[in-house]
């Protein structure tokens, strides 16, 4: 990037974390709709040429009904997480990760013909301090580690051919969480999130969350505390109630990472089960199929494939515009 293209990257960049700031600051006085809109309205003007007028179309539409979930959505997402964390967090996903890397992803993929990812995922470390049944991170052993500079190396060379967001897995990632932050600290124009168990996130880690602003997590959750604590050990529940409440009140932005089997895959998509994590404040929840790894591992937990279709619609069906619940819900297998 030539130094005109810096300044106008930083001026277009101040003019987006701006429109934000007013937006987010709007909420807390003006009606839900009348903010969306403005936000859809912002999102029209630097998205036109990635979205269809349809989506927009759509969009405007839930903006405004006010009594639809996704309103209730957003307005709990503006009031309830920190403005600092919201404005930083959303400069790094949307503008730099959706619109300003998606261009220069897609200007890169015609320039060297090959595909070019929106997302980097990396393990920072094998190493756990849990050992759940059935995952894969335990067979890896706990020595495998990516220096602070193999991930800094990563994050510098995909930012330069359009990569602004990165997810870490592992292991547990946040066996590393210090060396993540610093990465965070670095490269403040990229969205890191990673999929945790949860039991290391503390009242400091909250705080250094908070600080960076570009950083979230998705915490790994079975059902309630027996089912899950059947896998993933005594206690682990309580534990990761208490880093949900920590986060809530510290108004960070995260969700939760759902192992769904044969076993417990009605429990975790029923209402009970997802009232409760959106009242501990997740506003997103991936699920994965439970896939057998290593000698060991049990098959009486795969699903059947009655069971794998019957996920396919509920999923769908707890996000859609109508019904549902106000959490968005990403099916990773299908």
């Amino acid at each position: 990037m030539n130094a005109a293209e810096k300044i106008a990257h930083a001026a277009e960049r101040k003019a987006f974390e701006a429109m934000l700031d007013s937006l987010i600051r709007k909420s807390q006085t003006k009606d839900i709709c009348t903010v969306a809109n403005d936000f859809v309205n912002m999102v029209q003007k630097i998205h036109f040429s990635v979205w269809t007028p349809e989506t927009f179309e759509m969009l405007h539409q839930i903006a405004n009904d006010p009594d639809s979930k996704w309103a209730h959505y957003a307005e709990r997402l503006l009031r309830e997480c920190d403005p600092y964390l919201l404005r930083t967090f959303l400069t790094a996903a949307a503008y730099e990760g959706g619109f300003r890397g998606f261009q220069q992803a897609r200007a890169n993929s015609e320039k060297y013909d090959c595909n070019i990812p929106w997302i980097v995922l990396m393990d920072p470390t094998s190493a756990c301090n849990m050992r759940c049944a059935g995952c894969w991170a335990a067979e890896y052993g706990n020595r495998l580690n990516l220096s602070f500079e193999d991930m800094d190396r990563i994050v510098t060379q995909g930012k330069e051919l359009g990569i602004y967001l990165y997810f870490f897995t592992g292991g547990e990632p946040l066996v590393r969480k210090d060396d993540i932050i610093r990465l965070c600290e670095k490269h403040d124009d990229c969205g890191f999130h990673a999929f945790t168990n949860g039991t290391l996130i503390d009242e400091k880690f909250c705080q250094e969350m908070k600080r960076v602003g570009n950083f979230s997590v998705a915490i790994s959750l079975e059902g309630f505390d027996e089912v899950n604590d059947l896998r993933r050990g005594k206690g682990v529940f309580d534990k990761v109630m208490h880093a949900m409440d920590l986060m809530k009140q510290y108004g960070l932005i995260f969700g939760t990472s759902i192992c769904y089997t044969s076993k417990n895959y009605k429990v975790v998509t029923s209402d009970e089960f997802l009232d409760m994590i959106i009242e501990k404040g997740a506003r997103f929840s991936w699920y994965f199929h439970y896939m057998p790894v290593g000698n060991d591992a049990s098959t009486e937990l795969l699903l059947d494939p009655d069971q794998r279709e019957y996920m396919y619609h509920r999923i769908r069906e707890i996000r859609a515009m109508k019904g549902g619940k106000p959490i968005f819900a990403f099916d990773f297998q299908n």
